[in-house]
């Protein structure tokens, strides 16, 4: 895929710099990790799929999914990026299901370790992606479904200025039952200028209503 792998930084909004990297299968062992202590954090909000795993303490479906996340993305059809914080793994953010032709769009999913949650990293990754998404692989749409109980990851768009564009009704299975979503959405006429200065103006402004 035009655009990747590649790794995207940006050092000037928070303490520590926010970078996104292409998944390695050598990060199987501490995706696992992260992945394990997290599971009563993520549960609630990952799709009820046996290949998705949570709780799960052996490597091997860890090295099948980073490398079937790396083949999806040669062959065009996601972009999956680790995201870190001052050089350590903390979550994961992929832009998948990606389609061409006269649609051009993907839908974007994300997770982060919860002793990183709440410093602003999620919405500076989304940023970024989007951004790569619309600027270097081409894309014209990106998508996020969530579910409307979920008001952490409601948050991250809606700081961003995706729209809410309504439910989608029972669109996936999640923890053990089929779940409502609300699907947010942005296009690139939207962004003409790009997320990651919408987002630093966010953040400004925040910062100076706290003075």
């Amino acid at each position: 895929m035009r655009g990747w792998p590649t790794t995207l930084t940006e050092p000037r909004l928070l303490g520590e710099p926010v970078q996104l990297r292409p998944v390695r299968v050598s990060d199987a062992r501490t995706w696992r990790e992260i992945r394990v202590r997290n599971a009563p954090w993520l549960k609630p909000w990952e799709p009820t799929n046996p290949e998705t795993p949570l709780y799960r303490s052996n490597l091997g479906p860890y090295v099948a999914m980073a490398r079937a996340m790396r083949r999806e993305a040669r062959q065009g059809q996601a972009v999956p990026w680790v995201v870190t914080y001052g050089g350590e793994f903390v979550g994961q953010l992929t832009v998948g299901s990606i389609t061409w032709g006269s649609a051009r769009y993907g839908q974007v999913g994300y997770w982060i370790d919860e002793a990183y949650a709440g410093r602003g990293i999620t919405p500076t990754a989304l940023a970024m992606a989007v951004d790569h998404c619309f600027g270097v692989i081409g894309l014209h749409r990106v998508e996020a479904s969530i579910r409307p109980e979920n008001h952490a990851s409601r948050r991250v768009v809606e700081k961003l200025g995706f729209r809410e564009e309504g439910i989608r009704v029972r669109q996936l299975h999640i923890d053990g039952a089929w779940r409502d979503h609300i699907c947010y959405a942005l296009t690139a006429e939207e962004v003409p200028h790009g997320l990651m200065p919408r987002w630093r103006s966010v953040l400004l402004a925040s910062r100076s209503n706290a003075g």
